[in-house]
């Protein structure tokens, strides 16, 4: 399946990935808070879909305020992931800067998600010359207990869930995710599993002591 796939990895990148619920954005925002105190490297956070004009497209399709094909929203994730890679401001040119990028989601979400929805073929395609993260960590966690967070969190909020929550979607994208991870690292790329079931502050902890160990720190 990713035979022709990039795996020219991006020194000083890392990503965040796992199904919804699985606290990734929760998880970046404190290794931000790590970094306050840091002044060398830069720390530079991230997401996909973006804040862009590409990104706010996919988000209201996310949220089923607009319809699009499966095919239409896997081209728009990595038109967006281009100018987020690319684009001025982007993740190449904070890393030419000095900065330590890290990002909630990347590639891989891609090829879960829309590799569900509209087969393997065109996400793999559209995707195919988008480099690795240094770094992978793999937020694990069961369908039910994401769920079970998901539904909380929209409990008191002025939001509706959005279009891949629900648990059927969410056990498919568990199961994808192991697949490729496998396959990510048959491949030589690196990718860290954390049992996103724990506590945040001792998720915190597992992510920056792997973190802090990166070469960028010693240079």
């Amino acid at each position: 399946m990713l035979t022709s796939f990039n795996m020219d990895i991006i020194s000083n990148f890392i990503v965040l990935e796992g199904g919804d619920g699985s606290g990734t954005t929760t998880q970046l925002s404190l290794l931000e808070e790590r970094f306050k105190n840091i002044i060398k490297p830069v720390f530079f956070p991230t997401f996909e879909p973006t804040g862009g004009q590409i990104g706010k497209i996919i988000r209201s399709a996310l949220k089923k305020e607009i319809t699009v094909l499966p095919d239409t929203l896997a081209m728009l994730f990595a038109s967006d992931r281009n100018e987020h890679l690319n684009g001025e401001g982007g993740i190449k040119a904070r890393i030419k800067e000095g900065a330590l990028v890290a990002s909630d989601r990347y590639v891989l979400s891609s090829l879960v998600y829309q590799g569900i929805e509209c087969g393997d073929e065109l996400p793999v395609f559209l995707n195919s010359r988008f480099p690795a993260p240094e770094i992978t960590f793999f937020f694990d966690i069961s369908p039910e207990i994401a769920v079970e967070r998901m539904n909380h969190r929209y409990k008191n909020a002025d939001s509706s869930h959005e279009m891949f929550e629900d648990i059927g979607f969410q056990v498919k994208v568990r199961e994808k995710y192991h697949s490729l991870i496998e396959i990510y690292r048959s491949k030589g790329a690196r990718v860290e599993i954390i049992d996103a079931e724990k506590k945040p502050s001792e998720l915190a902890d597992q992510l920056w002591s792997i973190v802090s160990q990166m070469p960028i720190f010693k240079s």
